[in-house]
């Protein structure tokens, strides 16, 4: 398979879950998280798909669309291993959604930072809440879920909170 043809298939596979963890969080009070801003099509999505939600921004730099970047008081600059303590120390354990997409073209440093931030990620959630995630999460309190249809396992993945 091409490199397009994959980036196209995460990108579907990415939209699906998306569109999946908001019909499951419907009725679930709490934010949202986007850990990765990168060019901000995926904050941008969750504004339209989460018109109602604050929706909460991280990276270490801004490098999106103009149109595409949150107001300060919702962004969190920095290494996310110092963020996301200081986003629970000010927001509390009150995600209703995380989304997160930081992994890098090295596999063995993103199952190093993804093994690093899913007890980070999970300490922020509240339960109920699902994590779509382009690496797994695995810690305490975070329990796989089932992928929308049309979804290979490995592409993309969810889990919810317990």
């Amino acid at each position: 398979m091409s490199r397009l043809d994959s980036f196209i298939r995460r990108l579907q596979a990415q939209r699906a879950c998306l569109t999946e963890a908001v019909e499951q969080i419907r009725g679930l009070d709490g934010f949202v998280l986007e850990l990765g801003l990168g060019n901000g099509r995926t904050f941008d999505h969750l504004r339209e798909i989460c018109p109602d939600r604050e929706i909460y921004v991280f990276d270490r730099q801004v490098n999106a669309h103009p149109d595409c970047v949150p107001a300060a008081d919702h962004l969190f600059l920095g290494e996310i291993t110092a963020t996301l303590p200081r986003a629970l120390a000010q927001l509390g354990p009150h995600a209703a959604l995380v989304h997160t997409d930081v992994g890098t073209g090295d596999q063995k440093a993103n199952e190093g930072l993804a093994a690093t931030i899913a007890p980070m990620i999970r300490g922020i959630m509240r339960i109920g809440g699902i994590v779509i995630s382009d690496q797994p999460m695995i810690a305490a309190g975070l329990a796989p879920t089932h992928l929308p249809e049309g979804v290979k396992p490995g592409r993309y993945f969810m889990s919810k909170a317990v």
